[in-house]
């Protein structure tokens, strides 16, 4: 089986979590993608497979020197995110991309002025969406490429390795990822998820990130003799959201620079929510933002009347850089790798989280590494062929510059 056939045989599954799920994995059909991967890794030969009861799976490509060699891990997530459908995904493979505008279905158009970065694959072999799901690659893509590459690192015994181990995990994309990832277990002295976009990214520092969900309780009565007596939540919800800066959104920021972003509202006359999350590379800046919403609820409150607005604000994973920033090697490597795989590297800022933040946070230093996938969690979501290649040959690399670490 080619890396090609493998990404497609895993997007024909519906993985998509959910935000406000209790359950772990969040959502059921996750198991079952988890069972088929699992059957797949036992097939392959690997050792060490096994699958808890919420959906992670583990996995080893047993040394084949006699070198003391550091135990690394690769880790990739299987969900996909509840922004966009993965239901029913239908990829279609374009050869020999020519730079032009993309019509994924009548009036569905992926087009150069919109997406630029398809002019970054002209002549390679791109598969899309139909454009009504996404397509998956975010991270299907780098379970391809990790198992791909153990395929081939058990196929080529030449190349000279230590314990490889494998990390797939559901729900990375609500945040919870991590949670439930027994590092003991893994036994790793570091690894890399392969999570990141396009050819060459190479991310160990992220966002610093928490949820805010506030509760707005309103007074309904009669418009008509509502004067003095109603407390509209529907308008509260629309004050507190201005409150908030205008300029200080994802539509407004780039780079290093932090951001609120509303991720959803309910509301009726009596009651409203709105969901928030809260950005920022930051650790200070971080937490002035936490604090703001406090400052914006207490505001609230003393116009309308304490207890109206309630906050609930949750930390959800911490920049990497802190944990990474003492363990360089961990990324020299990955520079090496690359440079020898023919990729250039572009090491970024990631402006968003992965399973590693918070994986190195919990002891396992953890960088990101490109994957391939571009437009994630939308209907113009595509991917290079040629780029998961890359991919899987960095991957082989780092095993085998591991191997000579130690030397």
């Amino acid at each position: 089986m080619n890396i090609t056939e493998r990404f497609l045989n895993y997007v024909k599954f519906d993985t998509q979590s959910a935000e406000d799920s209790q359950t772990v994995p969040s959502t059921p059909k996750q198991l079952i993608f988890a069972k088929y991967l699992k059957e797949e890794l036992e097939s392959e030969g690997f050792a060490d497979v096994e699958m808890d009861e919420m959906g992670y799976i583990y996995a080893t490509l047993k040394s084949n020197t006699k070198k003391k060699v550091p135990t690394i891990g690769f880790i990739s997530h299987y969900d996909t995110s509840p922004d966009c459908s993965g239901e029913n995904v239908k990829p279609r493979i374009i050869k020999g991309y020519d730079g032009t505008d993309i019509e994924l279905s009548p009036g569905i158009v992926s087009t150069t002025k919109k997406f630029p970065e398809l002019l970054k694959h002209v002549g390679e072999d791109l598969i899309v969406t139909d454009g009504t799901t996404l397509l998956g690659a975010d991270d299907k893509s780098g379970i391809a490429e990790i198992v791909q590459a153990m395929c081939f690192l058990r196929d080529h015994k030449e190349i000279e390795h230590g314990d490889i181990r494998m990390g797939f995990n559901p729900d990375e994309e609500i945040g919870m990822g991590a949670h439930h990832f027994n590092v003991e277990k893994f036994g790793c002295q570091w690894a890399y998820t392969i999570d990141g976009g396009d050819l060459g990214e190479l991310e160990f520092e992220n966002f610093n990130a928490a949820s805010a969900k506030i509760f707005i309780k309103g007074v309904s009565v009669h418009p008509g003799y509502a004067k003095d007596k109603m407390i509209n939540a529907n308008r509260l919800a629309a004050e507190f959201a201005t409150m908030l800066p205008l300029n200080e959104t994802p539509e407004e920021t780039e780079g290093y620079e932090g951001f609120y972003h509303c991720i959803g509202m309910q509301s009726n006359t009596e009651n409203a929510r709105l969901s928030y999350i809260i950005r920022d590379h930051d650790r200070d800046r971080f937490e002035e933002r936490k604090r703001f919403i406090g400052k914006c609820v207490y505001e609230m409150n003393q116009k309308y009347g304490e207890g109206t607005v309630v906050a609930e604000v949750k930390d959800q994973y911490y920049n990497m850089k802190e944990k990474i920033d003492p363990q360089m090697h961990v990324v020299d490597i990955v520079l090496k790798a690359m440079q020898e795989c023919g990729v250039p590297p572009h090491v970024t800022p990631i402006r968003g989280g992965t399973d590693g933040a918070q994986l190195s946070f919990k002891g396992l230093p953890c960088p990101n590494i490109f994957a391939g996938g571009v437009n994630f969690h939308g209907p113009h979501e595509f991917i290079s062929i040629q780029v998961m290649e890359k991919a899987m040959q960095t991957i082989i690399k780092i095993c085998e510059l591991t191997a000579a670490y130690n030397d």
